[in-house]
């Protein structure tokens, strides 16, 4: 026998964690700098139950360049807790991780130096 289901539950799934309008703003404002500079050609967006990333690909084809992760931090007491941490890293390997986006993004604010030898 078919069971009948309702098409506001059947449509209703776990929620999606997700960046604010503020944070997605910071992520695309550096990104646009990064393009301008000929660094990063690409974005993707992936939103999940528990995390939010933002992936920046030097080309299409290539693997992640960087991973920028908003992380949910459950169900905690204070507001500024309940917004989740954030994570950079790179090829599977943490960089840098703090409890504002402002805080992880200072990473890409270092100024280039040369190396020689």
């Amino acid at each position: 026998m078919a069971a009948i289901v309702r098409i506001s539950d059947a449509r209703r799934g776990p929620p999606e964690f997700k960046f604010t309008r503020a944070e997605l703003n910071r992520l695309l404002g550096l990104y646009a700098t990064r393009v301008m500079r000929g660094e990063w050609r690409d974005y993707a967006i992936s939103l999940e139950p528990d995390r939010a990333r933002f992936c920046v690909f030097r080309s299409a084809h290539d693997s992640p360049l960087y991973e920028i992760a908003k992380l949910d931090q459950g169900r905690a007491r204070s507001s500024a807790a309940r917004g989740g941490r954030f994570v950079v890293s790179s090829r599977h390997q943490k960089l840098v991780d703090g409890p504002t986006l402002d805080d992880v993004l200072r990473l890409f604010d270092r100024p280039l130096r040369l190396v020689t030898g």
